[in-house]
């Protein structure tokens, strides 16, 4: 069963939906969706489990894609198509509501990320956030230490640390723990509908310095979307957003002034 997504919206004209990565939310994609929302009307979700977003048990791509159908019908009455974008697990929900919705979608652009399973250090990630004991510690500081013992990239802590909440003295992490931690095999999963294809207008934007995509994924993606073009961005990493704002909005822009 479909959840209702939290969502932020701003700007006017064609609508543009956003979805974030794992571990992230619609506040991370500040500076890029005010720059579109120049020219589009940018709406940034909080996926299920993140962010705003209702806590559910399930965290597969089926019932990603249908939160994410149930949000455009919202945003979009009158069943008119939007554009979507999506980074890395946002970016596998949003392939994944274009081949089972595609009548929802008009364009379709995916963030460093391939139509395929991957295997990383989530685990890691994971059993960190577990084995901190909130109740004990009364800063983000604090937090940030405790991190530290496990985690050493000093911005992978920070994003990490955009999910810690404080309330009313108590520190939390505002993502569902328990859901990511069942669901991380499907997480790193993708499976394909039988025979889904989405032959609309497909944009993939590759961080140069990353290793999400490699050689044999071009062939896998062009199966799926025939008319995908992929987009490499020179001095980026898996957040290509975030390591090079200007060129990933020009390569946005490019992408939806096409015809």
């Amino acid at each position: 069963m479909a959840v209702e997504l939290s969502y932020r919206e701003q700007g006017a004209g064609e609508p543009l939906v956003i979805l974030h990565g794992l571990f992230g939310s619609g506040t991370n994609w500040g500076r890029i969706a005010r720059d579109l929302a120049t020219d589009h009307r940018v709406i940034v979700a909080d996926l299920r489990n993140h962010g705003r977003s209702p806590h559910a048990p399930g965290m597969t791509y089926p019932e990603m894609a249908a939160d994410v159908a149930e949000l455009i019908e919202r945003v979009a009455p009158g069943g008119r198509p939007v554009m979507l974008l999506g980074h890395s697990m946002g970016g596998k929900a949003a392939m994944r509501a274009a081949l089972e919705y595609p009548q929802l979608v008009a364009r379709l652009m995916v963030v460093d990320i391939a139509p395929r399973g991957y295997r990383g250090n989530q685990d890691t990630v994971l059993s960190a956030l577990h084995h901190i004991d909130l109740s004990t510690l009364d800063s983000r500081a604090a937090v940030d230490a405790r991190l530290a013992e496990w985690l050493p990239d000093p911005a992978l802590r920070a994003f990490l640390l955009t999910n810690l909440v404080q309330e009313q003295g108590v520190l939390r992490w505002r993502v569902n723990l328990p859901a990511l931690s069942l669901g991380i095999d499907d997480i790193e999963a993708f499976p394909v509908p039988p025979g889904a294809r989405f032959d609309g207008p497909v944009q993939f934007i590759a961080g140069h310095d990353s290793n999400y995509l490699e050689a044999e994924d071009p062939a896998l993606i062009r199966q799926l979307f025939p008319r995908a073009e992929i987009d490499w961005i020179d001095g980026a990493g898996h957040w290509v957003h975030a390591a090079r704002p200007i060129a990933f909005l020009a390569s946005v822009r490019r992408f939806l002034g096409s015809d």
